[in-house]
């Protein structure tokens, strides 16, 4: 009796595995929107950037290479020109954008990025097997790849602050994960994100204009959600439906120095 399979069967064949796989990523679709990220915790955690306030000091780079023990070759957050307002210089902060909907959480066949309870997206460096998916996802240019081992000295650190967190291996995709070891030592000492600086990102403590403001958008007492009510923001790449967690106040010429 033969054992190949005439047309019929092999097109039954072929439409039942396609039909698994559509149903598998259907289904990892649905658990990654119906995850933390989705705002189940009762803290969610946003940025909020002024850049009318932005002075392009680099302050908040080199704090945030110490305090996350980061290859001088990479950089979590880092500030880009925008042009001119009134001829003043205008720049763009730019971290993660932490995402409510992450395109690096949809796309990663091993779970390595996840939301937390408090909207945070995160890596899990054991998990990552430096696929890169998740860099080519991100429309937002958010994730390095290691290309290689970090295991010499760390130039921002002791001036710019001292490691929280271990070195990420070689192979691995990286990115701003807004301090989040700050974020939990500072609530379990009884601080407040955004009005602690122990307990704040370390870009946003140390920023020496406050261009940077942190918080918990369910708090409507938080200096997120004042900045957000107060001021007219904007989101970059809005119609993405990505839903980043990072707001930027627009430039304004006549609250800008010099």
């Amino acid at each position: 009796m033969s054992k190949r399979l005439n047309r019929r069967d092999f097109l039954k064949v072929t439409a039942l595995a396609a039909g698994a796989a559509t149903a598998t990523r259907i289904a990892g679709q649905a658990a990654a929107e119906e995850g933390a990220g989705a705002g189940r915790g009762p803290q969610q955690w946003a940025m909020v950037i002024d850049q009318s306030k932005c002075i392009d000091c680099g302050y908040c780079t080199l704090a945030c290479q110490a305090h996350n023990d980061i290859n001088p070759d990479i950089q979590w957050t880092r500030v880009d020109p925008a042009g001119l307002v009134d001829g003043k210089d205008v720049y763009l902060p730019r971290p993660c954008m932490h995402c409510t909907k992450a395109p690096c959480v949809d796309v990663c066949p091993v779970n390595a990025s996840y939301y937390r309870a408090d909207g945070i997206v995160m890596m899990d460096y054991d998990r990552c097997i430096g696929c890169r998916y998740c860099e080519v996802a991100c429309p937002y240019q958010a994730r390095s790849f290691n290309w290689k081992a970090f295991d010499g000295p760390n130039p921002a650190v002791p001036d710019w602050g001292q490691p929280e967190v271990p070195r990420r291996p070689r192979g691995v995709v990286e990115k701003c994960s807004f301090c989040y070891q700050r974020i939990d030592r500072g609530l379990a000492s009884g601080l407040q994100p955004g009005m602690d600086a122990d307990a704040s990102p370390a870009c946003v403590a140390v920023c020496p204009t406050g261009a940077r403001i942190f918080g918990d958008l369910n708090d409507p007492a938080s200096n997120v959600s004042k900045a957000l009510k107060s001021h007219v923001t904007y989101r970059l790449r809005e119609s993405l439906g990505t839903e980043p967690r990072v707001y930027y106040i627009p430039a304004d010429a006549q609250a800008m120095e010099g």
